[in-house]
């Protein structure tokens, strides 16, 4: 599989000759056991996949073998409420660009708490610099609700000429800041930042330059967006919740 433009990371590799066992997790991951290599599109590359198939891990794992906070942030944040992160960022090697981004950055919903309280602690130490803070919109992330505070990350933080990694970014966000969200995306990528999104969300996956991956027992394959078993689910649901209820219900 071959992309026109340079992307910041071209691919991921799995070095399975370093690998102790693949009868330990991460590694015993059905999704994981037959990895080899992944091809990143150079705008937008989705990981799609049920709960337990791997996509945060896999996520996770690049965003620490490429120097980021596995619980988020950026290379400035080393922060670590609880040490739970899986040791696949240490197996994992990134084909990079000759370019390199002006900026990098994990967001993920699950560990969002986490990334404000280390920002107000940050922010409490002298500091010769601005507060942190401000380049976060001005507004203590602890004092907004979830969704406002993770879509103020992504509106106000990030920018032009990056690499990006968010998981499961919907988890924080209603329908309507999902599409919002994938106007932003859209800015940045036309502004040369490159995302990798690990997302059950069939409002993200339909943004039209990108790839998504699809994670499952059978391993990790390219799928076209129709074919997701999450857009199967939600239209099946939304063209006849009627049947699709009294199926469950019964």
């Amino acid at each position: 599989m071959k992309f026109e433009t340079r992307p910041f990371v071209s691919e991921v590799r799995l070095l399975r000759e370093k690998v102790p066992s693949f009868a330990e997790y991460p590694f015993s991951l059905p999704a994981l056991r037959s990895f080899r290599s992944l091809k990143l599109h150079p705008r937008v590359t989705f990981l799609a996949g049920e709960n337990g198939s791997g996509k945060s891990t896999l996520v996770e794992g690049i965003a620490v073998a490429f120097g980021l906070n596995p619980e988020g942030g950026s290379r400035n944040f080393s922060f670590a409420t609880r040490d739970s992160h899986s040791e696949l960022g240490d197996y994992l090697r990134l084909v990079k660009g000759i370019q390199k981004p002006r900026d990098s950055f994990f967001l993920r919903a699950e560990s969002l708490f986490n990334l404000a309280t280390e920002i107000e602690k940050l922010d409490s130490e002298p500091a010769s610099g601005p507060p942190i803070i401000d380049s976060f919109g001005g507004r203590s992330l602890h004092e907004q609700s979830h969704g406002e505070s993770f879509f103020a990350v992504f509106r106000e933080r990030f920018g032009a000429n990056a690499f990006y990694i968010l998981d499961e970014p919907e988890a924080a966000l209603s329908p309507m800041r999902q599409l919002s969200m994938l106007s932003l995306i859209h800015e940045l990528v036309d502004a040369n930042s490159q995302f990798v999104i690990a997302t059950h969300s069939p409002l993200l996956m339909a943004y039209p330059d990108a790839i998504i991956y699809q994670m499952n027992e059978d391993g990790i394959s390219p799928v076209a967006y129709q074919e997701t078993e999450h857009f199967k689910v939600y239209r099946e649901f939304l063209n006849h919740p009627d049947r699709m209820l009294r199926i469950l219900l019964e």
